[in-house]
């Protein structure tokens, strides 16, 4: 009963037009920045911590940009009940994917690691640029809520992706490795690991910052190439995301350079920080950059 009232909510805020779906994100800002306050102390910590080198007002100008990009990313993750393969192409363009293709037709698979930045959840659209040969994956962890989990499944899938369970992921990789399926696996590890199973710290943005190290290993393991998913912001509604190469060949590189090579990636951009994404109350997990053009936040 949930799921499908829940359902029926998602797909009637589908339906609205990007316009005035960001006209209601406008008025969410607002709730959330002005007057619920959301996480605020710990976005303003954050901040100045990552950013010392910022004034205030700057550390106050980058703040309000990830509350209004954050309200614009999550009505816009709406939208992928409902909208259209033709229409999420032109709004997520993909690029470098003949160079992607080109290692997969060789046989090899590729493990794709992403950040938490852009719209990481229309990167599930990834499949409408690649060959049907090729399976596209996406490891992800189950919500404690089973409704929001399968609705978020839904959401995940309606382009193509299979949606692996993260404990379920060396299982799954085995299974088509084995039956000689290749794939472009994408692993979201910019988060920090649960504290019992904190392996290694990187320095990142002025922070001693634990880091996921499970992704290197599976890749390692199934001798997969590691590229990287650099996602700029255009505009509102609309992101590029280039598939770089991090390394042909993994296995060469000592513990955790891999680890390393991505989130150096991961805070690379050359343009000027508009946002913070925030993950956890209590402890630094992942600042990334926000790609978001001056004002289009």
């Amino acid at each position: 009963m949930m799921y499908h009232l829940l359902s029926f909510f998602l797909k009637l805020l589908s339906c609205i037009p990007f316009k005035v779906l960001y006209v209601l994100s406008d008025g969410l800002f607002y709730l959330l920045y002005y007057v619920i306050r959301y996480r605020r102390p710990i976005v303003r910590k954050n901040l100045t911590e990552s950013f010392p080198e910022k004034s205030e007002q700057e550390i106050l100008q980058i703040e309000k940009n990830f509350y209004r990009y954050f309200t614009d990313q999550v009505l816009e993750s709406c939208k992928m009940s409902t909208i259209s393969p033709e229409e999420v192409s032109q709004r997520m363009k993909f690029t470098n994917v003949e160079a992607a293709d080109a290692v997969l037709k060789s046989g090899k698979s590729i493990a794709l690691y992403i950040g938490h930045y852009g719209n990481w959840e229309w990167v599930s659209s990834i499949p409408l640029w690649l060959g049907k040969e090729v399976r596209a994956v996406q490891i992800y962890h189950r919500l404690r809520n089973e409704s929001m989990d399968r609705l978020m499944l839904h959401i995940r899938e309606r382009m193509g992706a299979v949606s692996v369970e993260m404990r379920k992921t060396a299982r799954y990789i085995t299974e088509m490795v084995n039956s000689g399926q290749v794939s472009i696996v994408g692993f979201i590890a910019d988060q920090s690991p649960r504290k019992k199973e904190v392996r290694h710290f990187l320095p990142f943005l002025h922070h001693k910052t634990p880091v996921l190290t499970g992704t290197e290993k599976i890749i390692k393991h199934y001798d997969f190439e590691a590229w990287f998913l650099n996602m700029k912001r255009i505009k509102r509604g609309y992101y590029e995301a280039e598939l770089i190469r991090i390394h042909e060949n993994p296995k060469e590189l000592p513990d955790f350079e891999l680890t390393a090579m991505y989130l150096s990636d991961v805070g690379a951009d050359d343009s000027e920080p508009t946002g913070i994404v925030f993950v956890d109350a209590q402890t630094f997990q992942a600042c990334v950059k926000i790609g978001c053009v001056s004002g289009g936040c």
